[in-house]
């Protein structure tokens, strides 16, 4: 049997502290790490802090959540004990989106709440990407498509298997100085650019 981790992360930024204000929910990112010491975090989100639009599947750290001046970021941990021949799959399943091409889900992660979620082929979010490793793992089912849950969907599905909530605390080591790179207006709009249009392409011609 192997373990894996759920992480949901109350994010210091500007966006997810409007999403508190306005659900009155607390966490608004969501992780899967198979590190029990939960200092690697693999998810679909953004690569540096300052360029949201350059996004995909990522490896993210202690320091992404508390960046800067922050010592800490609150988080709910949900720990699943897998069997081998489950935790094999997802491990094939994070390498293929990791090496697959799959673009950043951006248009169902920003219409969540009022779309609940819809499927671009070849695109992931933080959510959907969750879920699915959620599904793979055997420990619950599904009650609706993966692409449908959000984080407070997957907090309420996994309640029976809360292992931590509280303040974890970034640690001295913990040094990814790329991801917080200085704003450059021409790098943000250019990654806008090619995370839309490809995006728009794969949503009207539904093909990867």
């Amino acid at each position: 049997m192997k373990d894996i981790y759920i992480v949901l992360i109350k994010a210091h930024t500007g966006l997810g502290g409007a999403a508190r204000w306005l659900t009155g929910y607390p966490y608004t990112h969501i992780a899967v790490s198979l590190d029990g010491s939960l200092r690697d975090f693999i998810s679909f989100s953004r690569r540096y802090h300052n360029f949201p639009f350059e996004a995909g599947f990522t490896h993210e750290y202690r320091d992404y959540y508390a960046f800067g001046d922050h010592a800490d970021f609150g988080a709910k941990v949900f720990k699943l004990n897998v069997g081998e021949q489950a935790y094999r799959k997802i491990l094939a399943f994070i390498d293929e989106r990791e090496k697959g091409g799959y673009l950043f889900n951006l248009f169902s992660m920003a219409t969540m709440p009022l779309l609940h979620g819809f499927r671009i082929v070849g695109a992931e979010n933080c959510m959907s990407f969750t879920a699915q490793i959620i599904e793979l793992s055997g420990v619950t089912e599904l009650k609706k498509p993966y692409w449908k849950y959000s984080i407070k969907d997957m907090d309420e599905l996994l309640s029976a298997y809360l292992f931590f909530e509280g303040k974890i605390s970034k640690r001295p080591t913990d040094q990814h100085p790329d991801y917080m790179e200085g704003f450059s207006m021409g790098r943000y709009f250019k990654g806008m650019a090619k995370l839309v249009f490809p995006l728009i392409k794969r949503l009207i011609t539904r093909k990867k």
